[in-house]
């Protein structure tokens, strides 16, 4: 596989590139979201954030883009504090991270060609035989440069995420983020997808976080694990040591028990409140 890009592998001095330190978040006046969760991502790696649905992990990614800002706590990316950025610094910072959506979130009206070069025409005054060239190389390391004219409804589902993956590497990022980018997708896609983002995030020296529920691939390719559980962190570590952890929770999750600290049913009211005494446990009179 082609990894063809415009810039060599950053040089990294072992300071983490994004620190959340003691923060606090939820939306409204419903549960906390994140209870002083404090963590850091290492550059150059590639790191996972997991755990049960609802358990913050997308949100967090919001945190570093700043999208929502916490309510206690402070979110570092670059040494920086994005909730105190200005406009222009969260828009200089910003142009430092790549995102890709889940299921690729790319333009339904422009070719795989045009998605890629949106951002460029946007946000550089690259000329067009540049932004050409540039775009040509970014499909070409995704493996679609022979499918630059095709439109999304003309794209398999690995290949619209794919041509999603060439545009958001399109400025060279620092960071990329991917929000489930393996949901969908059929097993070889599955596993392509898993093999890109591990050799474009080695070939470029980036940093990259991953959101997923995936455990065979996330665990493949994975340098670090973050379990988020309960709004705080339930274990983290190599893939290795996550797996082994012995938090009933953690061992819920990775072996995909029923059973465990997560309940099937939502907490509320009993069924002698909802439906009067009458109504037993097991459903009947």
């Amino acid at each position: 596989m082609s990894t063809t890009t415009l810039t060599t592998p950053l040089a990294h001095d072992g300071t983490p590139l994004i620190e959340l330190k003691g923060v606090h978040f939820g939306y409204g006046s419903g549960r906390k979201i994140l209870d002083g969760v404090t963590l850091s991502i290492e550059r150059g790696k590639v790191t996972a954030l997991m755990g049960a649905s609802g358990g913050g992990k997308t949100t967090v990614l919001r945190l570093i883009g700043a999208q929502v800002k916490a309510q206690q706590g402070d979110v570092l990316f670059d040494g920086s504090n994005v909730a105190t950025l200005d406009q222009n610094g969260l828009y200089a910072a910003r142009r430092k991270m790549g995102m890709l959506f889940q299921f690729g979130a790319l333009f339904t009206d422009l070719s795989a060609f045009d998605n890629v070069a949106f951002p460029l025409r946007e946000l550089t005054d690259l000329p067009e035989s540049l932004i050409r060239d540039i775009v040509l190389m970014k499909l070409g390391a995704v493996g679609l440069r022979g499918a630059r004219d095709l439109m999304p409804s003309e794209l398999s589902g690995g290949m619209a995420r794919r041509v999603a993956l060439a545009r958001a590497m399109a400025l060279d990022p620092q960071l990329m983020m991917y929000d489930e980018p393996f949901a969908g997708l059929d097993p070889i896609s599955l596993g392509t997808s898993a093999q890109l983002i591990r050799q474009l995030n080695d070939a470029l020296g980036i940093t990259s976080i991953i959101v997923s529920h995936d455990l065979e691939e996330t665990f493949r390719i994975a340098d670090r694990v973050i379990v988020l559980a309960n709004g705080k962190i339930a274990a983290q570590g190599t893939p290795d040591e996550v797996r082994h952890s012995d938090d009933p929770l953690v061992q819920q999750f990775v072996n995909a028990r029923a059973d465990g600290p997560v309940k099937f049913h939502y907490p509320g009211a009993g069924i002698e409140e909802d439906f009067g005494s009458g109504i037993k446990a097991g459903g009947g009179r």
